[in-house]
């Protein structure tokens, strides 16, 4: 199915000047994430954990009303593209939010930065705009894909895992977190296996995994992806054998269809909802009582995404013209964020902490991943020496 949504807010404000009524333009913000298919949790979770941001700020964004246009790319590179250069060339927005999937960011990247307007990714962090093709136009707020996958091998290293198999979707993200896993696991790699990305049944990948002779898996398999190959890997036995650790594959997105086949898996990223500081335990709470589920990395880095561009809004006076200026106004990023420690590198892609987490059940019945403990502080990745900015 196709989905289409654009969310005015606040579009008329009311000034009056000698009896008369003037119409006054808000700031346009369009939104490209995947609303279709099994991946669409992961675009909803954006989509919830900006709004949040919009809601307690009354729908403005640094003082500033706001307009919200929210586009499907359906995961198709074509349809992304299409819909990237409506919001530019058509609506006129002032900035875009974007995307779930790395391929999805590469398909829209050149015509939304080419424009001079600000893309700002709330999730996509592939390597390709992280070195020598770094660009002033454009800011991840989550994470250089390979970080993950390099706080994994550190997990791997730290939790005694000799023998690990790789299994992945062959597609950007997948290949960064491959790469990314083998810079820093001291171990053997047993496979590396690339996946059709909406791959469904991993039985013969299983079969292959049971043989490899491996002690763990490491698997980056999100969305719907992931909902399957972690009951078909307990429901094979395999849980019994093998450790598997992950990195977007059990999350908030995922557990509610994994449920007790995921507890105690283990993850490596930037955060978990029960992160012991007043910001995240602020901003868990009105997600859980606005929308009734547990936020995941996606929500987190959407409400985060908006408050950057709020910050940023508020610091430049609203005024959009100044491209300059409100680069750097992004790039100071005067925000409180809900992982504690946050700044843009040269390349800006973040400077941040990294953490083990484990998926736990809590007493209500929901799922969640927990914060075990941190592996790296103000880690930054590997390919900013490379970006010229």
């Amino acid at each position: 199915m196709k989905h289409h949504l654009r969310n005015s807010i606040a579009t008329l404000a009311m000034f009056s000047a000698m009896g008369s009524t003037a119409l006054a333009e808000d700031i346009k913000i369009g939104m490209i994430v995947t609303l279709s298919g099994p991946p669409a949790a992961l675009g909803q979770q954006i989509v919830d954990g900006f709004q949040l941001a919009l809601d307690q700020k009354d729908g403005k964004l640094g003082g500033q009303s706001i307009e919200l246009i929210v586009e499907d790319d359906e995961l198709k590179p074509d349809v992304a593209l299409l819909k990237a250069t409506s919001l530019v060339e058509r609506d006129g927005v002032d900035i875009v939010v974007g995307t779930v999937f790395s391929n999805m960011l590469q398909a829209i990247f050149k015509p939304i930065v080419q424009s001079e307007t600000f893309l700002i990714s709330p999730n996509a962090g592939p390597s390709t705009f992280a070195g020598r093709n770094c660009n002033p136009y454009f800011f991840a707020v989550s994470y250089q894909n390979n970080q993950n996958a390099e706080i994994s091998g550190l997990v791997a290293n730290e939790e005694g895992y000799e023998n690990v198999f790789m299994m992945v979707p062959n597609y950007q993200a997948g290949r960064d977190n491959i790469e990314g896993f083998k810079q820093t696991f001291n171990g053997t790699v047993t496979d590396e296996v690339l996946t059709p990305l909406g791959h469904q049944d991993f039985s013969a990948e299983l079969a292959r995994m049971s043989t490899s002779g491996s002690d763990a898996a490491y698997i980056f398999m999100p969305g719907g992806m992931g909902v399957r190959l972690v009951k078909q890997f307990d429901n094979a036995g395999l849980s019994e054998s093998m450790k598997f650790l992950s990195v977007f594959t059990t999350d908030e997105t995922t557990l509610p269809g994994q449920k007790d086949a995921a507890v105690g898996m283990l993850s490596a990223g930037t955060w978990a909802p029960d992160m012991p500081n007043d910001a995240n335990q602020a901003f868990v709470s009105a997600f859980e009582a606005k929308y009734d589920y547990v936020p995941g990395s996606y929500a987190m880095q959407a409400f985060e995404t908006a408050n950057l561009i709020d910050s940023a809004i508020a610091k430049t006076g609203g005024d959009m013209s100044d491209k300059d200026a409100l680069r750097g106004a992004i790039k100071a990023a005067e925000f409180t964020s809900v992982r504690g420690n946050f700044a843009f590198n040269n390349n800006h892609y973040p400077i941040q902490d990294f953490h083990m987490t484990k998926v736990v059940k809590r007493d209500d019945g929901k799922f969640h991943t927990s914060f075990v403990r941190t592996i790296a502080t103000d880690y930054a990745d590997s390919f900013a020496q490379d970006c010229k900015m």
